[in-house]
């Protein structure tokens, strides 16, 4: 085996394959050549090639989304660092672990005028839950260092590479165990591209880690507060649920003092579940007697489960009628989103709803009322897709009722994953968003990431144009695989921008806020070898469709051109058809 012939990068390389680390994203430059040639001339580990950052770094969090553990990124020294930054931000707060290796000059060569340097050590500081700067190795370049740091030869070779490994350690440990993204930063002097083919020194043996959790058990006060408690609201926002947890999650919720409000990006569903939280809210918003009707949805107890919620209407609705108590459930990072959280319950959902299975339930009709109102909306939206001319909702509905099944779905943000609430979803679909910062950019890199575990399945992502537009260089990549999807919805603008109410009155409004513009995609997907299809009308939309996740030589592109002037009215009449 080959590696590079500067010990810390040695080191890093073989602490990632001791930990089971196997998923390395690498944006080409100089200075992290030392890091590029460990990984890439061992056959452990899956190493990427994707030369712009910000794409690598959403790249890879595709990767971690979906195999839940850490993937590596890493670049070279400079601006480069600077454009992880956007993944690093979702990642920290969707907590999905990235382990960054930065590689830097000398300390003694910042600062000082020479190119691709900054101050790089703790850029991710309030992102990250642990970042450090490794020692620099003496052993390597040693004439140099005495020539501009002779300071630095105070500490023996042998020290330095025991202090790098237990920092090395602690980064992987912590990316493992709060599921957050680590920085180290790896200064390097030249020469760089020395390989060996014996080991520059000894690695210290660890384990794997595990997270050594004691059994969860519930109190007798949780219990005793749950059975009392007549309105229970679970609140389930982005989520990737075993099939254990969601059958126990089925059972336990049989219960009619339990009211469940699933978000498209739970991935859970059930009859018993409002998977449209609007469809429920708009329409009281629009009611003659609007407090009466929130009060009689007001819960007394709020379980959220998942990450952060979609829905803006119920955050609104439970600032305002707030719970006697929220609790959340799950190791994830417990959000006072409806500023009354009283309880975080830090343990596996299953353990949960195991340890609360056979209790007597309160005899209180909670959900019997809003579910019939789910019934009322399921069947108002068909009237309603059948009365509208084509728009985004009729587009979004038919895009998502014609979904294959056991299909990775990914969705932008902004209208892509608020359409996508109110929209039919066939079970068997698994849908992923970067909902933690709810950026729009990177939505496509993520998805291409997230392709490459199990290629053989398919994926589509389903974008706006601003987003795709945004994140053009995900394209410019060698891993899209043919059964690759992306469905553009281009309205012209930030279409979004049009529903919320007061904008349209601004000043200089569709070029400032909407962001109107002309272009399409069909030159970019022939640049980047997607086959390319377009849809305007209900008709050609419907033909687009028969065979777009048929098998391909190529991937595929399917742009949806709808009336930018006509899509938030008729979003907006449809909460008015629910009433």
């Amino acid at each position: 085996m080959k590696f590079s012939n500067i010990p810390t990068a040695y080191v890093f390389m073989q602490l990632a394959k001791q930990n089971e680390i196997t998923d390395v994203v690498i944006s080409p430059g100089s200075r992290n050549a030392p890091l590029a040639l460990s990984f890439t001339l061992n056959d452990d580990f899956n190493a990427y090639s994707i030369i712009d950052e910000r794409a690598a770094g959403f790249f890879a969090l595709g990767i971690a989304k979906k195999k839940k553990k850490p993937v590596i990124l890493i670049c070279t020294s400079g601006s480069a660092l600077l454009n992880y930054y956007p993944a690093v931000a979702e990642a920290y707060y969707s907590q999905i672990p990235l382990i960054i290796a930065s590689a830097d000059r000398p300390t003694y060569k910042i600062d000082i005028g020479d190119g691709q340097t900054i101050q790089q050590n703790g850029v991710f500081n309030q992102l990250v839950a642990y970042s450090t700067a490794l020692e620099q190795d003496v052993c390597h370049a040693t004439q140099e260092i005495e020539r501009f740091a002779p300071d630095l030869l105070a500490k023996s070779q042998e020290e330095i590479e025991k202090l790098n490994a237990r920092a090395i350690q602690d980064a992987i440990s912590t990316a493992f165990t709060e599921q957050l993204p680590v920085h180290l930063n790896f200064p390097f002097e030249e020469s760089l591209y020395g390989i060996s083919e014996q080991s520059p020194c000894a690695i210290p043996k660890t384990e794997f880690f595990e997270d050594n959790v004691k059994p969860f058990e519930i109190s007798l006060e949780i219990k005793a507060s749950w059975k009392n408690y007549k309105k229970k609201m679970i609140i389930i926002g982005g989520w990737q649920p075993t099939a254990v947890e969601k059958q126990l999650l089925f059972d336990f919720t049989h219960d009619d003092s339990v009211l469940v409000f699933s978000e498209t990006t739970s991935n859970c569903f059930h009859d018993n579940f409002i998977n449209s939280i609007d469809s429920i809210i708009a329409p009281i918003e629009k009611s003659v007697d609007i407090d009466q009707q929130y009060k009689r949805l007001q819960p007394e107890l709020i379980l959220t489960i998942g990450g952060q919620i979609v829905s803006k209407k119920i955050k609104t609705f439970l600032r305002r009628y707030k719970a006697a108590e929220h609790w959340h459930l799950g190791k994830n990072k417990a959000l006072n989103t409806f500023y009354c959280l009283t309880e975080h319950l830090n343990c596996e959902p299953s353990d949960f709803f195991q340890a609360l299975l056979g209790q007597e339930r309160q005899q209180y009709d909670y959900r019997g009322h809003w579910l019939n109102k789910k019934k009322t909306f399921l069947t108002k939206r068909e009237d309603y897709i059948d009365e509208i001319a084509f728009s985004d909702f009729w587009a979004f509905y038919t895009i998502q009722k014609n979904l294959p099944t056991d299909l990775d779905v990914h969705l932008a943000n902004s209208s892509s994953v608020r359409y996508s609430q109110l929209m039919p979803l066939d079970k068997s679909c698994v849908v992923y968003a970067n909902r933690g910062t709810s950026g729009i950019e990177g939505s496509t890199s993520t998805a291409i990431g997230g392709h490459q575990v199990n290629p053989e399945k398919g994926t589509v992502l389903i974008t706006g144009d601003l987003s795709f537009f945004y994140d053009i260089n995900a394209l410019w990549s060698n891993y899209i695989k043919p059964n690759f999807r992306i469905i553009v919805m281009n309205n012209q603008g930030g279409g979004i921008f049009r529903i919320l109410p007061g904008t349209k009155s601004l000043p200089h409004f569709e070029t400032f806020f909407e962001t109107q513009h002309n272009r399409n995609a069909k030159l970019v997907s022939e640049e980047f070898g997607f086959e390319y299809i377009s849809a305007d009308s209900k008709k050609s939309l419907v033909e687009a469709l028969k065979n777009f996740y048929s098998p391909s030589t190529k991937p595929k592109l399917l742009e949806v051109n709808t009336p930018r002037e006509l899509n938030d009215e008729l979003l907006l009449n449809f909460f008015d058809y629910l009433i």
